[in-house]
């Protein structure tokens, strides 16, 4: 089944929060040498992880993961940083430490950060309310708005519902930051106000404009200024597009037609980089470790944030509620609590506090894992779209450390793929079996084309072209594919990018009269990443429908 392959962005990573990442790729993998930067005084591996080279290497041929970076810190120390693998397929250069891989989520760290750092000056408080310094804030509630706290915009509890509004910037949109957000006063909430965890992009972009009103700064000029600099990140960049020629970077890969693995193009998202924009390498990340780990403080003793922000940045906000492992291989995993601070996940392993983030990003997804009675730290970063890998690589560091008997979580992460993937095919069967394969449009097929409008996206454009319906989503270029018919007035629409993985039903709701009052959208798969928000779309006929026919 073509859905078998599914390989889910996990843009903001909530697929990953389930104690198995939903579906990731085959077994085939780019073989190259292993590269590593030497420390002084470089302290030993443990016992076991003599062999790490060879398992992370089994991880790449097992989860078809052409490289992988990885550090470990541990007591103020690298303990190791070194590549594994290619920077791209069909291409000598290696992964090595210096690589600069697409960090995504793990942004969001920084961004609590700057603000914390912000309120330390007195430029601003946590509890402020965000429109003391955008007064134009507006969610779709009045209460919300009132009350919304500049803590809130980084704890996802605002009853927005999972990854809402991100496709006013994901695929990458040409709206602003600041259109972005004013589009929010129309997306609809899905709970009550601080009720519930939902993951959330959107907010972040809230989050990187009260950073740039209140600093007097760019969010690129600030993080790299302020936190880059004296962190001694010397090569990271807050956004794609301050990459050059010739840089030591990875290059994502996904799955095309959900066979072959290919080539991402790099993605900039310029919009909201608060969310999700930093690249860096295992070099700069193992120094972000050792100063989180040290409560702050700079390698001179200097304080980057006091003790007291990461206490706030590491105090649970919004619990989250904890499920059941996939499978019986992933029992260790289940936490005994888990919830989210300030741009960090919050839960524990074999009695160890952990504090940790994930992020996904077009082709690479990546974990940092900090252990802080341990003083350690672990920073995966990939460029193929397996969470399996970067869990499995994370939980072999985590065992060692922990004294733990090794455990094949190369296997344990392969039986949880195979059941996403049979779950995939289930989910596909019960669409063909509830399909009216006789069940043709009510409508001449141009009858469907016109522009439709949704008050927080904007517009969508079907055309008819040599017989067949397009779908153009107007700020997304990306968005484009062709329409097909699937039963009655619902089409599926198959994006031209076959590495996007997020094919949508497209339903047309009619009036009494035949006209088209309204069309939904949801994805095809369940494994399609969670920031498609298609279902949140509320699209209505912007004009009067026009058929628009080229030969």
């Amino acid at each position: 089944m073509f859905l078998r392959t599914f390989s889910p962005r996990l843009a903001g990573c909530m697929a990953l929060l389930a104690l198995a990442a939903p579906v990731w790729a085959q077994t085939t993998s780019a073989s190259a040498p292993t590269a590593a930067i030497a420390t002084s005084a470089q302290p030993a591996l443990p016992a076991q992880l003599q062999d790490f080279t060879a398992y992370v290497d089994g991880v790449r041929k097992q989860f078809d993961v052409p490289g992988i970076a990885v550090a470990i810190v541990k007591d103020g120390q690298i303990v190791l940083e070194q590549g594994y693998g290619l920077r791209e397929v069909g291409k000598p250069e290696p992964v090595d430490a210096r690589t600069r891989f697409a960090i995504a989520s793990n942004t969001k760290a920084f961004t609590a950060a700057a603000l914390q750092m912000l309120a330390e000056q007195g430029k601003l408080s946590m509890d402020d309310r965000v429109i003391d310094h955008l007064p134009w804030f507006q969610m779709s509630d009045p209460y919300v708005t009132r009350e919304m706290r500049i803590r809130d915009l980084l704890a996802h509890r605002s009853g927005l519902g999972l990854g809402a509004g991100d496709l006013l910037y994901w695929p990458p949109t040409s709206y602003s930051t600041k259109e972005v957000v004013q589009r929010l006063r129309h997306v609809p909430l899905a709970t009550s106000f601080r009720s519930a965890y939902a993951y959330d992009n959107i907010l972040f972009a809230v989050a990187t404009l009260v950073i740039e009103q209140v600093s007097g700064q760019s969010y690129a000029d600030f993080i790299s200024q302020r936190i880059f600099a004296p962190v001694g990140m010397d090569e990271s960049l807050v956004d794609m597009t301050q990459l050059k020629s010739g840089m030591d970077v990875a290059m994502g890969h996904a799955k095309f037609n959900f066979t072959e693995l290919k080539p991402v193009p790099p993605m900039a998202w310029s919009n909201n980089s608060g969310a999700g924009g930093i690249y860096a390498s295992v070099h700069d990340m193992a120094k972000w470790m050792n100063v989180q780990l040290a409560g702050g403080k700079l390698p001179d003793g200097k304080a980057l944030f006091s003790e007291d922000s990461q206490k706030q940045m590491w105090s649970m906000l919004t619990p989250m509620k904890i499920s059941e492992p996939p499978v019986p291989e992933l029992k260790a995993m289940r936490p005994n609590f888990s919830g989210y601070g300030e741009g960090w996940f919050l839960s524990d392993y074999q009695g160890q506090r952990l504090v940790w983030h994930t992020g996904g990003w077009p082709g690479m997804v990546s974990r940092v894992t900090l252990v802080p009675e341990l003083h350690l730290g672990v920073v995966v970063l990939t460029n193929q779209e397996s969470g399996a890998a970067f869990n499995a690589v994370t939980y072999r560091v985590l065992d060692a450390y922990l004294g733990k008997d090794k455990k094949d979580w190369t296997a344990a992460y392969a039986a949880a793929v195979k059941k996403s993937e049979g779950n995939a095919d289930e989910s596909w069967s019960k669409h063909e079996a509830a399909r009216a394969k006789s069940g043709k449009p009510t409508l001449p097929l141009a009858s469907y084309a016109g522009t439709f409008h949704d008050p927080w996206y904007g517009d969508i454009e079907v055309s008819q072209q040599s017989g067949k319906l397009r779908m153009r989503f107007s700020k997304t270029a990306q968005l484009v594919g062709t329409m097909t018919p699937w039963q009655h007035d619902t089409f599926m629409v198959r994006w031209d990018d076959r590495a996007l993985n997020a094919d949508a039903f497209v339903s047309y709701a009619l009036d009494a009269d035949g006209k088209i009052r309204e069309v939904r959208m949801e994805p095809v798969s369940p494994l399609t990443d969670f920031s498609f928000d298609f279902q949140d779309l509320r699209l209505s006929p912007a004009k009067t429908a026009k058929t628009s026919v080229t030969p």
